[in-house]
Parts: structure tokens; sequence; C-alpha cells
């Protein structure tokens, strides 16, 4: 059996793009000291008048130090103040531009919306966590995940509750195109299937939060035997992401309301498919090939089409 491996804490770019920056700052919060946190809050509550603070100004109005406002820095990969400066004011700007004119639906679902108002809400939000995800997605991590996938032997995958949904989602496509891919949404299942990974295999767990017990045990698990591990979290620090070899982020906002689960959802399954694209790429003519041959398996089960009646004036 291999040695278990040491918990892996996800390497942070030097400096977030400014496009990252706030995503990065989201995804920090739940690790967060309370005096960092309300930091975070200031900044994320109008980004652009933080970015004109100083130092010591920002820290009063987070009702911390100074010595605070570094620790924040650093905790979002930022080297200096004036850095986080430049960045706030960025992202700002790119916040501005994406939303123009139009007014800002506030995060959550209230009673007394409209159905109408509902729609914006929920459209806004999914619509920015993919932005942010996009622009927090750290490609070079991305990319290794896809050759560790594109070339196991098998790849198990791990996820509960909505994770799950996205788990069957790769589950599915990866098995479309070839590969040896099992789900797993129940522990004791998953803690089985692990026994038999070991080295030239992957393990992949899904998990919001990523501190869900039933995900993080198998994974870590999966890492004793030697298997190649990957977290799909909004928490880069959290313990799944530090059981894994290669963290792969998502920047969804999450609300009070149930609305939250959807839009994490939605960032999960965007990430999936930038990872089964890559790796149907690998092998494209293969891939093709296979996605037509199961296209066609169904095709049967499908009413033939009727031809189109030609319009005749009765």
């Amino acid at each position: 059996m291999a040695g278990r491996k040491p918990p892996r804490t996800p390497a942070r770019p030097e400096q977030p793009s400014p496009a990252g920056t706030l995503a990065r700052i989201r995804a920090e919060l739940p690790s967060m000291a309370p005096s960092e946190r309300r930091v975070a809050d200031v900044v994320l509550a109008d980004p652009a008048q933080a970015a004109e603070l100083s130092i010591s100004a920002l820290g009063e109005r987070a009702e911390t130090s100074v010595a605070t406002v570094m620790r924040f820095c650093r905790t979002i990969g930022i080297t200096n103040y004036p850095q986080l400066r430049l960045a706030l004011a960025a992202a700002a700007a790119r916040e501005h531009a994406l939303d123009g004119d139009r007014p800002i639906p506030s995060t959550d679902i209230s009673a007394t919306d409209t159905l109408s108002e509902i729609v914006d809400k929920i459209i806004y939000n999914e619509v920015r966590a993919l932005e942010d995800s996009g622009a927090g997605l750290d490609i070079d991590v991305l990319g290794r995940a896809v050759d560790a996938v594109a070339g196991a032997r098998r790849i198990d995958i791990f996820g509960v509750g909505a994770s799950a949904f996205v788990g069957q989602d790769l589950h599915q496509k990866l098995h479309r195109i070839g590969h040896m891919a099992f789900i797993w949404t129940d522990r004791h299942a998953a803690l089985t299937a692990t026994a038999l990974l070991g080295p030239g295999d992957v393990a992949l767990a899904v998990s919001h939060s990523g501190e869900t017990e039933d995900t993080v045990e198998p994974l870590q698990a999966a890492a004793e035997r030697g298997a190649t591990t990957i977290a799909l979290t909004n928490v880069p620090r959290s313990t799944l992401a530090r059981s894994a070899d290669l963290v792969l982020t998502t920047s969804a906002r999450e609300t009070p309301f149930r609305s939250g689960a959807t839009v994490s959802r939605i960032a999960q399954l965007a990430v999936v498919d930038c990872l089964f694209v890559g790796v149907a790429q690998r092998g494209f003519d293969t891939a093709t090939a296979a996605l037509h041959q199961t296209y066609r398996a169904v095709q049967r089960r499908r009413p033939p089409q009727q031809p189109r009646r030609t319009p005749t004036a009765d």
C-alpha cells in the first residue's frame, strides 16, 4: 500500500488577477479570522471606495488594525497594500463594466419579491457566479487535472446532496467517451471503492463547502492508496482542498435562501464542463466517435420525425 500523502495546501497565485480579486475574497471568507472578515466585508460592500482608502483608514472602517489589513492581503495572495488598492480599483471597474447602469439586485429572495424580481435575482447571481468562477479558475491546475483524468486507469467521483448531481453529470460525460468512471454518493460505498484504487487512478470529490465528511473521508482514503486526488470546491483552504493534490475552485456567491445552492451547482457544472472538454480534446477523434456511437444508441428510442406539412389555404 502506498504511504499516506501529506495534506496539501492549495497553491495560490502571488497576485490574483483583477478579475479574480473579489472572487478570491469571497472564497476565502469562511476561513478568515473574524477581524479579517470585517476587512473583507468593507471591501466587498464597495470595492471602489475601499480602493481610495489608506491602510489605516481601511483598518478604522473595519474596526481593526493595520496589521490585520496586511494579514488580509496575504490571505488573498496579495503581498502589499498598494497592490490591493490597484486590484480593487480594477475589480470595481470590471464590475461596473459588466453591470453597466442596470440596478444590481439584492443578494437574496425576499417574501415580497414578485416573480419577475425572483427571475432577475436568480439569473444575475448565476451569471456572476459563472463569470467569477471563470476568472478565478487556475488554468495550470485545470490542465494538470485534465492530464490526470485523461490518463487514468479509472476515475472515482464522490459527492453527496446537490454535489452528487454534479458528480453524476461528470460521470455520465466521461463514460460516454469511453473512460472507466464511477460515481459514489454513499459514504460506505465510496470507502469500499477506494480500496481498489492505486497509482494511476484518479479520485475526484465535489463539495461546495469542502467540509462535508462524507466526501472528505473517501478522498483522503483514495490519497492513502496513492491515487491522484482532485477537489472541486468553493473554499480553497477547506479540509477537502487541503486533502487534494489538485484543487479546482468555483466562486459562487452563496445566499441564505435556497437559490444559493442552485448558484453553487451551476458554477460546479461549468467547471466540470471545462474539465470534460479538456479530457475529450486529448483524444479528439476517439471521443468524437464515442459521442456519435452513444448518441445513435438511444436515437431509435425517439419517435421518428414527421415530415413537415406544407401549409395550404382552406
